[in-house]
């Protein structure tokens, strides 16, 4: 509590914020979260609305905000399970708009684990901090003075410098509609992502329209183009399974969804690979497959491909060296044995000279070295 209460004095104070712990029916069961009243009737709308809950990592959240109840039921479920709330965790809720919360969760002591995927990969592209300084500055001084009161189709609130206005839309929700919401969350749209109802063998997947990714009981289709729905698809074909049915139960859904697109980037990248493809990016291919399948994703049929791309290129880059080291050699043997003819010739012009030499003075030396032999003292 103490490291939510610092995380809330952090926060601008523009804006009003509360913090709550979580309680067993906040996070299982029921799957509601009470409000303190004194907030709610000073800060909240005075009517039934949908309320805005948008994650550190910037993904939205949509639940309702019952005004009788004081309190958050529908998508509360969804994002509890999706951000996998457990009983003493703390919530920080910051309402920086009249109808959305940024939330800040602080784990209870000892489930803060660090994701070790997160500094391998550092792949959570996408992850929007809110910049408070940026946002339009609504005319609330701080928690102790109520947002201006809502009106079902009139009040609206300044907005500083800009001069616009955000206006409070009327939303008709019946109390039926509520009780049918919390009774079928299985089907819940959570800014398109969606709560499955059930696990799903692969066996199952007859074609592409059957085929979902699921993460941490959450299908995260809408994380995906088609194109790399469509290129994963194909990939858990080969397969028959899901590639990522072994990761590490409790990654990051924005995680998870990177090391999916970076497998099929891989995947791409083998098959369009070249003998003259660097050593260096086999290399990086191969450290984060390695990293991937750590995680528990069935990535070895890719691994080993590659293993095989890296000794034929091996092979071929020896080969090309070996030939070239050939073409070397015999241009060094080319110019010896010119050499060799040139310095050939010359012992044959000596000994040609040195013969006519010998032929013409033999007797003459002879002659001349008697007679100096025999000359007179």
């Amino acid at each position: 509590m103490k490291q939510a209460l610092e995380v809330q004095a952090n926060l601008s104070s523009e804006f009003p914020s509360l913090v709550k712990c979580m309680h067993p029916s906040n996070v299982t069961g029921g799957f509601w979260v009470g409000l303190p009243k004194h907030f709610c009737s000073k800060q909240l709308p005075k009517e039934n609305r949908t309320m805005v809950l948008e994650d550190e990592e910037g993904k939205e959240f949509q639940t309702k905000y019952l005004v009788e109840k004081v309190g958050l039921s529908g998508g509360w479920r969804g994002f509890s399970i999706a951000h996998k709330l457990l009983e003493g965790d703390v919530c920080v809720f910051h309402l920086v708009k009249p109808s959305k919360f940024k939330v800040y969760i602080v784990r209870r002591k000892g489930s803060d684990e660090v994701d070790v995927a997160l500094g391998l990969l550092k792949l959570e592209s996408s992850t929007q901090q809110i910049e408070l300084e940026k946002e339009p500055k609504i005319f609330v001084k701080t928690r102790d003075k109520p947002l201006e009161n809502y009106g079902m189709y009139e009040n609206r609130i300044s907005v500083e410098k800009t001069g616009k206005f955000l206006e409070v839309l009327p939303l008709d929700i019946s109390e039926k509609a509520i009780q049918n919401d919390r009774l079928d969350l299985g089907s819940e749209v959570l800014d398109s992502i969606k709560l499955s109802e059930s696990m799903i063998d692969f066996k199952e997947v007859k074609n592409f329209e059957d085929f979902n990714i699921l993460v941490n009981g959450l299908i995260i289709d809408s994380e995906f183009s088609k194109y790399l729905k469509t290129k994963y698809y194909e990939l858990c074909c080969n397969q028959k399974s899901f590639l990522h049915e072994n990761l590490l139960e409790g990654l990051n859904c924005k995680l998870v969804a990177g090391v999916i697109a970076e497998t099929i980037n891989i995947a791409d990248a083998i098959r369009a690979a070249k003998l003259t493809t660097s050593h260096h990016s086999f290399l990086t291919w191969g450290q984060t497959l390695k990293s991937f399948k750590g995680l528990g994703m069935k990535v070895g049929f890719l691994s080993a491909r590659l293993d095989q791309l890296m000794n034929l290129s091996m092979k071929s880059r020896r080969y090309q060296e070996a030939r070239l080291e050939q073409i070397n050699a015999n241009e060094k043997k080319r110019k010896l044995e010119a050499k060799l003819v040139e310095v050939t010739e010359a012992l044959n012009r000596l000994v040609v000279d040195i013969g006519s030499l010998e032929e013409e003075n033999a007797d003459r030396l002879e002659i001349l070295f008697q007679e100096v032999a025999s000359a007179p003292r």
